[in-house]
């Protein structure tokens, strides 16, 4: 019995190690909660014990560990797995740089927030991890508002500046509101400095140019009461400015409006379950489709205005698909769930839809009116929320007026 033990316990080691780091990685990636991911790590670590004369495997598993523990806001777990020095990859810095800049905007666990943005600041001096996308200039941005909100206005003033060295994508429409919330968190600081009239004109430029977010709006609130010294006028003055940002981007969609009608391909997609749909079978309803995947940042950018629309026409003929190009239900379920998005998706696995409407790339939606026909697409993402909600509100609002 115990030979028989023994051999099994062999087996399960000679499988481990048979697998490649990318299968195990991909089975790792496919755990969405970070209790699953820890359990699983923690057996891999039984079975294939670490050498002491290498470098610990698995560093990038570690580093994961630490964000996915943060997020449920276990810092001792955080430092239990940050202390162990992983490099964080360029995605997942990207990934705790956005946890730290929900927590600092939602006025969240902001001690902690200025410690670990001050710590990783450091460590990305040093090269420690991978900072392709120019978290440096965001983590600066978050780390400044922190001080702000900790009394610190000094440090907060020196790093917000301090942040324009390093803001490679913030007009760049790339990721989700980077321009957006710098203006916001500006702003802020600006207020917590007393400087309500700079803070004012900021934040009523941003949302009459739609460069934008409800809490840009919620910041001019405030800004507007410091300066005007009462909400008197308030709500319509900020109206303005939003139906101002919305005309504009309503004049372009207006313009770029397709005179030659294509209609939908009669093509088969498949839900998340497997189930066969075709968009031809939708006539009667207005469908909005955008194509994206997972490791499309201004895709996954949009996701927000898209469901704000969708709650928009929520008791109109109206759907909105997400159609994935290239990935499997495996990779992107996990994904909408730890992202917490609702949203509908299709899988195009062989590009049939994606060719047959010529398709230029990720993200490009296209707008199917109630007689099944396009006369409207476009292509990435508008910069921030409210923008991106304009603009697809106003191609919505286009196709029910031209059908």
């Amino acid at each position: 019995m115990r030979v028989l033990v023994v051999m099994m316990v062999l087996m399960s080691t000679y499988v481990y190690g048979q697998q490649s780091q990318k299968e195990i990685a991909k089975k790792f990636n496919a755990l969405v909660n970070v209790e699953d991911q820890e359990r699983f790590y923690n057996e891999l670590r039984s079975k294939s014990p670490t050498d002491p004369a290498k470098p610990a495997p698995y560093g990038e598993f570690r580093a994961q560990l630490a964000i996915d523990w943060l997020r449920k806001g276990n810092i001792d777990k955080y430092h239990f797995y940050k202390n162990t020095n992983p490099k964080f990859t360029a995605i997942q810095l990207f990934e705790l740089s956005n946890l730290l800049e929900s927590w600092v905007d939602d006025d969240q666990h902001i001690e902690w927030v200025q410690q670990i943005s001050k710590q990783v600041l450091g460590e990305i001096t040093l090269k420690s991890h991978d900072d392709t996308f120019d978290r440096k200039g965001v983590l600066l941005e978050v780390n400044a508002l922190a001080n702000a909100k900790l009394g610190n206005l000094a440090i907060a003033m020196e790093n917000i500046k301090k942040s324009d060295k390093n803001a490679m994508f913030r007009k760049i429409p790339y990721f989700r509101n980077s321009n957006a919330n710098y203006l916001n968190r500006l702003s802020l600081i600006l207020i917590a400095a007393g400087q309500y009239q700079k803070a004012f004109d900021t934040l009523s430029n941003a949302v009459r140019t739609a460069v934008s977010t409800p809490k840009t709006v919620t910041s001019l609130k405030l800004a507007y009461q410091k300066v005007k010294g009462s909400t008197a006028g308030m709500d319509k003055f900020i109206s303005s400015l939003q139906e101002e940002a919305y005309q504009k981007i309503a004049k372009e969609v207006a313009e770029a409006w397709m005179a030659d009608t294509k209609p939908v391909p009669d093509v088969s997609l498949t839900d998340m379950n497997g189930k066969s749909i075709k968009l031809s079978d939708y006539k009667g309803k207005i469908v909005v489709i955008d194509f994206w995947s997972t490791a499309c940042k201004p895709c996954v950018a949009a996701f927000p205005a898209f469901e704000r629309v969708i709650d928009l026409y929520g008791d109109e003929p109206f759907q909105l698909f997400v159609i994935n190009e290239g990935e499997s239900p495996e990779i992107v379920k996990p994904f909408m769930e730890k992202k917490g998005y609702k949203l509908d998706v299709l899988f195009d696995q062989d590009e049939t839809i994606f060719k047959a409407l010529g398709a230029l790339g990720t993200p490009q939606k296209f707008i199917i009116d109630a007689k099944g026909n396009i006369n409207q697409t476009g292509t990435g993402y508008a910069g921030s929320d409210d923008k991106e909600f304009y603009k697809l509100k106003a191609m919505v609002e286009l196709t029910k007026a031209k059908s």
